[in-house]
């Protein structure tokens, strides 16, 4: 299991939680299984988000390994400028 860190108003569509726990081996993994648990989630997840994983921010690295102890973050997509 993945401790997920939700941030901002990713947490309202998952119950008001700061944290969730899934099982995912992969970037792609981990947005499936956030979207069949939390389903309000789904629509932010289709427009994009971003996933900081041990501290680097992916956004299309589907298959980006995650580890059971790395630290994630899952934020609403963030553009630079």
């Amino acid at each position: 299991m993945v401790t997920v860190a939700l941030w901002g108003s990713l947490r309202d569509l998952a119950d008001g939680r700061e944290e969730v726990e899934v099982e995912a081996s992969n970037f792609k993994e981990l947005l499936d299984t956030l979207q069949r648990d939390y389903p309000a989630l789904g629509p932010q997840i289709k427009r994009g988000v971003s996933v900081a994983i041990d501290g680097r921010v992916y956004r299309n690295s589907w298959f980006t390994e995650i580890r059971p102890d790395s630290e994630v973050v899952l934020m609403p997509y963030m553009k630079g400028g």
